[in-house]
């Protein structure tokens, strides 16, 4: 049975015109090399090399092994790097920074594809900062950047909405939202317990302005947990309503833990990027991440 392992050898011979340096090439010695020549011109039947003072010279039947192997044996060789390549990505170390608010709904599906993830909790700016100068390798972020150095790929769109527990009965805000009547849902919403996972309650805001127009909500939050996905879980066992990613909503929804009470059409969608730094040893990695990671938004 033919080895591969000659075939690899013939080619560096026959690419440097020596056994010593063929050897080197290898890493193998050089009796093993002049071993392995000698198997395999036993086995094709012919004389493949001739000794010379300073080297070997290829016969014409070394010419023509040569044309037949040389592209499968590349191909082979690729293959087998890549295989490697890929091999080692998938049992290092990956350094991930992602908002504490998102990581339960992102997180679980990256801890369920790769066996070593140090996971870290910042912001945009922070989180770009780490991955520009290589402290982190990917981070999930909301905001685009645009520099040289590093990588952003699109992985979904979320949009704020608001919700409610399940002890809420949404029939009057339901009625006003179809009416357009939007004063008696701002005087509804405000007559509510809410729950806001910021003090400073920069997305309730931030839905006020889209959908109110108005700078500043009259209402003022009852409960404040520093965590979205946590806030939720607080809100699904007791009675309030909040503003919320509808990608953390989700599950919460599904399962009937929730009840959407709102989706306004004039709330913007926000862009959620996968953040990469160019020329790293995770490139190969990198859409496998992506499409893990979308998964999540469709």
């Amino acid at each position: 049975m033919v080895n591969l392992e000659w075939y690899r050898t013939f080619k560096s011979v026959y690419k440097n015109g020596n056994f010593s340096l063929a050897a080197k090439e290898l890493f193998i010695s050089q009796p093993a090399v002049s071993q392995q020549m000698s198997m395999l011109e036993a086995h094709v039947g012919y004389k493949l090399f001739i000794r010379k003072s300073k080297g070997v010279e290829p016969t014409e039947y070394a010419k023509l092994l040569n044309n037949l192997i040389i592209e499968a044996l590349d191909r082979l060789e690729n293959v087998e790097s890549g295989f490697r390549s890929k091999a080692l990505d998938a049992n290092r170390l990956i350094t991930v920074g992602v908002s504490k608010h998102l990581f339960t709904s992102v997180g679980s599906v990256l801890i369920s594809k790769f066996d070593y993830i140090d996971f870290s909790f910042h912001e945009n700016d922070v989180l770009f900062e780490l991955v520009d100068t290589k402290k982190i390798d990917f981070a999930i972020i909301t905001t685009k950047y645009d520099t040289f150095d590093t990588v952003q790929k699109k992985l979904g769109e979320m949009k704020q909405i608001i919700v409610g527990s399940t002890n809420i009965d949404p029939i009057e805000v339901h009625r006003h939202i179809k009416s357009n009547n939007y004063d008696a849902v701002e005087n509804w919403l405000n007559e509510q317990k809410w729950f806001s996972h910021d003090s400073g309650i920069p997305h309730i805001k931030l839905f006020w302005l889209h959908v109110f127009n108005k700078k500043r909500p009259s209402m003022v939050p009852n409960y404040i947990i520093p965590s979205e996905y946590e806030m939720l879980e607080v809100l699904s066992r007791n009675t309030g309503i909040a503003v919320t990613w509808n990608l953390n909503a989700k599950k919460f929804i599904t399962e009937n833990k929730l009840l959407l009470l709102w989706e306004s059409s004039n709330m913007p969608t926000t862009t959620v990027y996968l953040l990469s730094a160019k020329n790293t040893n995770f490139n190969t990695i990198v859409p496998e991440i992506q499409a893990e990671l979308t998964a999540v938004f469709s």
